[in-house]
This record gives C-alpha cells, structure tokens and sequence, in this order.
C-alpha cells in the first residue's frame, strides 16, 4: 500500500507492507527501495515500511563542502517524520548507510529496537586513506557514472573480486537503476569518510548488529566496534554472507531478527 504524508513539513512517502509492528527499513546508498523486495516475504510478523528517501543530502546546494553531521541530520529528520508517520514507536531496520542512518535515529527518536546489518562506518586507520567518493567523482565528471558505480561493487560488495562483472551485474535486480543514485551515492561516500564512530553510542534502545564474512573486512571490523559501543547490543555474523546480506540471504538474516526481537 503506498502512503505520504507531511510532518513538520518533511514530506515522507513509503510502501506499507503486512500487519503488525511498524518495521522501518532504510537501504544503504546505491540500492533504491527494490533493495527489500527479497527480504519482504519473510516479515510476515511486521508492518514493513518501505520510504522513497529523498536521497543523501540531494538538497545541499553544496555538497562537496556538506559535512557528514550534516548529511547524516537531513537522514535521521527524515526518519523521525517517518517514524512520526506510523503507529507505535516502530523498528529501524537498516543496511549499510541505512543502518549507520538507524543507529543515529535512535539516539533521537522512540523506537523499539534497531537492526543493523554492516554500518557504513570506516576504521581510523582505513577512513585516512579513503578516496572513494574523489575517484567515483572523476568518474562522473568525465561522464562515466556506470563505472563509478562499478567501483562501488568492487570495493564494498566484492573485495575479493569477480571473474565477471558485467555478467554479475546483468543478474542483479537494481541494476541499472542505482547508476541513478551516482550523485547520491558519491554524498553518502563522503559523508562515510567524515564520520568518525564516537566511544559511546547513545541509544537507549536494543541494537542487533550483523555481518558477513564475505564483505569487506573494514565493514566486519567496524560492525563489531559499533557493537562494543552500543550500551545493549548483541552481534551476530553470518558465515560466507557478504555486504548485501539481507536480500542475498534474506532466510538467515531474519531469523536471526526474529531471535533477537523475540528476547
């Protein structure tokens, strides 16, 4: 069921699927809503609510210069109007940026629990030397946003490489379509290079944070860093998954939200 409304005069609008309590779930950076679909058949027990975000900071008139508190605020307003938007304090469900976008939620708005599966969050040692965001950037300024994207793929869904890209590629749902978010993915990418993970997390509510040991070591490091951070977490990690656990192996992952909720 499609919805909109306006609070506080951010306009939300979002896919309500199912009965039950409100599920928020928020996609990482290249991923447009489609990113849920694999996951959606296994939340029966929830409302899940799909938003059409409006992009990470599209609205600055300068991006380049948009630090990553700044990025991050327009997400979590957007995430309290939704949250506003339903009934009872919902569950934020997050990938990626999504999730890295949930933590900080909740540090402002009611909710009941948060999952987290691989916050976009760099290590010290790694975020000093991240030039992601600069490279797709060229990239795009000599008009090869699909190229920019493939560096995306190989660096954060597959660090270990791909005998095949393209053939990869031709078998993934949302492409094309998340050569779209090039800009926005760029934002997010230099918004992720700024944020530095405090030594305490102030959320209230419980956390459940996930991993694969298929991504990017820098995600798994990071996962378990937020984890420590978090004043009631539990971790969990997926053997052989990658960055795109939940759609790749939606089963598993939310059994284990099951379990975690459930407690």
């Amino acid at each position: 069921m499609q919805s909109s409304h306006s609070v506080d005069e951010i306009e939300v609008a979002y896919e309500r699927h199912g009965d039950g309590q409100p599920m928020l779930l928020l996609h990482g950076g290249m991923a447009p809503k489609e990113y849920w679909h694999p996951v959606l058949p296994h939340l029966d027990d929830y409302a899940a609510v799909v938003p059409q975000r409006p992009g990470f900071g599209t609205c600055l008139d300068d991006p380049e210069e948009t630090s990553a508190a700044d990025v991050l605020a327009r997400e979590v307003d957007y995430v309290r109007a939704l949250a506003d938007a339903v009934d009872g304090d919902p569950i934020l469900f997050g990938h990626s940026f999504g999730a890295l976008t949930a933590i900080e939620a909740a540090s402002e708005v009611d909710v009941e629990a948060v999952v987290a599966y691989e916050p976009a969050i760099l290590p010290d040692d790694f975020r000093r030397e991240a030039d992601l965001a600069d490279r797709m950037a060229d990239l795009v300024e000599v008009g090869r946003p699909g190229e920019a994207i493939k560096r995306y793929i190989e660096m954060v869904l597959h660090p270990d490489g791909l005998a095949d890209l393209d053939a990869w590629l031709d078998d993934w749902p949302v492409w094309p379509q998340c050569v779209d978010l090039v800009e926005e993915v760029i934002r997010m990418n230099r918004a992720v290079e700024q944020y530095r993970l405090p030594d305490q997390l102030d959320v209230d509510a419980p956390v459940l944070v996930l991993s694969g040991t298929a991504g990017p070591d820098f995600l798994r490091e990071s996962a378990r860093s937020v984890h420590e951070t978090l004043p009631r977490s539990r971790f969990v990690e997926f053997d052989g998954v990658s960055h795109s656990g939940p759609s790749e192996t939606p089963e598993r992952v939310v059994a284990a939200v099951d379990s975690f909720l459930a407690k």
